[in-house]
């Protein structure tokens, strides 16, 4: 996450706090700049600056990928950037064209390569690609990881089968997916509540490594009322999800991490949903307690 303070400035040092703490609790691979960091709200020098607080904020084992976005000369300008400050590896958003092309956008992922030997973790997202194409993306030069955020399972668990095989799928889509996307050939998934309880999604990697899918689906569902709340609208709204990252944000803050403030056009939390974020909160931490310590 990317905390504001009043003014809607970054709060660096909160940023390198809550790295640190997530680290001292065991989690081992950090996402700058992404979609829940408020990546299309940075500029690009934010962009550089807020990746390189966690660079500089964590021990040399963790794991910082970077968001890469936007036209290809700008994104290679990026990730040229990211490379300066040793970034481990790149997640390219997804694409915000109106219009795209599958071989387009194969190319676009080629030209970023073409300026890197940092891993790219394409983010598959916000349209329907086919399995041809989640194929040959595997297949693409740096490719290492996609990070795949699609309602589909079936179309995963072909495009896994198909795939090259030293290629990893995540579930991003978090803790909510992650038991039956782990079944069609996920090897991780991106962190909800686990932002801020870090020790329920180290929990459900281990038991998904270890196939206790019962445990797997009790620690999944532990996550699922704070996270159905994400999916939520909010007040004055009619698009689902509008108040996703506020809601992290608030469950940082209510576990004695650092949330802060979002910039628009994100919102932030009314005081009714403040006060049903608490209570999900209360609830998660008393089911954390009674399953897992």
């Amino acid at each position: 996450m990317t905390p504001f303070d009043d003014d809607l400035e970054i709060e660096h040092e909160k940023i390198a706090e809550n790295a640190q703490e997530l680290y001292d609790e065991g989690i081992r691979t950090f996402l700058a700049t992404a979609n829940i960091s408020e990546y299309h709200s940075l500029s690009a020098s934010e962009r550089v600056d807020v990746a390189e607080t966690s660079v500089e904020a964590l021990p040399s084992d963790a794991c910082v990928l970077a968001g890469v976005g936007g036209s290809t000369h700008n994104a290679m300008e990026l990730i040229e950037a990211y490379d300066r400050i040793d970034v481990d590896a790149m997640m390219i958003m997804p694409p915000d064209h109106t219009y795209l092309h599958e071989q387009g956008l194969l190319e676009y992922y080629r030209d970023l390569a073409s300026v890197t030997e940092s891993p790219l973790v394409p983010y598959v997202r916000g349209f329907d690609p086919s399995v041809d194409y989640l194929t040959s993306l595997t297949r693409v030069d740096g490719v290492v990881g996609i990070k795949y955020a699609l309602k589909d399972p079936v179309k995963l668990g072909a495009a896994v089968e198909a795939g090259a095989d030293d290629v990893v799928w995540v579930d991003g889509l978090a803790e909510p997916y992650a038991v039956s996307y782990w079944a069609e050939g996920a090897e991780g998934f991106s962190a909800g509540v686990s932002n801020f309880r870090p020790e329920i999604g180290l929990e459900l990697f281990d038991a998904l490594s270890e196939g206790d899918w019962e445990r797997a689906c009790e620690l999944r569902n532990i996550c699922l009322p704070f996270q159905n709340f994400r999916d939520e609208t909010g007040q004055d709204n009619a698009i689902a999800g509008a108040i996703s990252v506020s809601a992290v944000k608030k469950g940082l803050e209510l576990a004695g991490l650092h949330g802060g403030n979002v910039r628009e056009p994100i919102r932030t939390l009314q005081p009714e949903e403040e006060r049903k974020a608490e209570r999900l909160y209360n609830q998660l931490e008393d089911d954390i307690e009674s399953l897992i310590n």
